[in-house]
């Protein structure tokens, strides 16, 4: 009766523990970001607007950028080519990593591969993309996924790889359902390896789409980059660079970071419970 009690209060205060953790890491992050904003504001006034505007004209143009232009579609042209081949490369790299961690062979089979895949740079597959599928949207997805596809499939193999052979062990000897070894043993620790993969893989994909963009289509955040450069309009091209950060950040911090801290709540909660 009173361990019926005691585990909900127990995990009332857990949670309101992570909360404040998740909301003291938020205030570090605010206060980096505001001391990059004060080293951006000084450097813009020793070079001058030409070479380098304010944040407050960056953020201006794109305000304006927002209100009277077209950057709505641009980025959500943008957006939908780089998560498109995010969401391949999370889909592929996840299933064949965990499959290569589960097995030797399979590892040492698929290293050279890898190597390849990261050893190369974007712009030589973005050069066979476009010999394969043309300015369209084929072209930066296809980029995207082949940038982003091994950094998670090394996050998978990983996580698979270093499994704790004693949680097996512990959970055979239990005769733990296959759903519930899968969901509170096997689960937490493979995805605690990936979602790093998932978030580093997201970044790559923003930087990768745009530079695909610049080269290979006539739309989207690239193409803008691209006008604003012939142009000499620096704000213009600073405003866009604002732009395709802060929708990184409010996809990384609003919807992976909490998923993250969910998912591997359940390690505190076995650290006090060996306490």
């Amino acid at each position: 009766m009173t361990s019926s009690i005691v585990s909900p209060h127990r995990r009332l205060v857990e949670a309101a523990a992570a909360t404040g953790r998740y909301l003291w890491g938020g205030m570090g992050s605010l206060a980096g970001l505001a001391l990059f904003l004060a080293l951006w504001e000084a450097t813009a006034q020793q070079l001058g607007s030409l070479i380098l505007p304010t944040p407050r004209e960056a953020f201006a143009t794109l305000a304006q950028m927002l209100t009277h232009g077209s950057a709505w579609s641009d980025l959500a042209i943008s957006a939908r080519r780089a998560l498109a081949g995010y969401a391949l490369a999370v889909l592929a790299g996840s299933a064949l990593g965990l499959a290569a961690g589960a097995s030797i062979t399979a590892s040492l089979l698929s290293r050279p591969i890898v190597t390849l895949l990261i050893g190369t740079p974007p712009i030589a597959w973005l050069i066979l993309a476009l010999l394969w599928f043309g300015a369209g949207d084929g072209t930066p997805v296809f980029t995207v996924f082949i940038a982003c596809f091994p950094i998670v499939f090394i996050g998978a193999m990983q996580g698979t790889r270093t499994l704790d052979d004693r949680l097996r062990a512990v959970a055979q000897a239990f005769r733990l359902p296959l759903g519930m070894r899968l969901r509170d043993v096997y689960l937490p620790h493979v995805v605690s390896y990936l979602f790093p993969g998932w978030i580093t893989a997201l970044g790559t994909a923003w930087k990768v789409v745009v530079m695909a963009e610049l080269l290979s289509t006539s739309d989207g955040v690239g193409a803008a980059l691209a006008v604003s450069r012939s142009q000499l309009d620096t704000a213009a091209s600073m405003a866009w660079i604002v732009a395709l950060v802060s929708a990184l950040l409010a996809v990384e911090y609003l919807l992976l970071e909490p998923i993250k801290r969910r998912v591997e709540a359940w390690r505190e909660f076995a650290s006090s419970s060996e306490s």
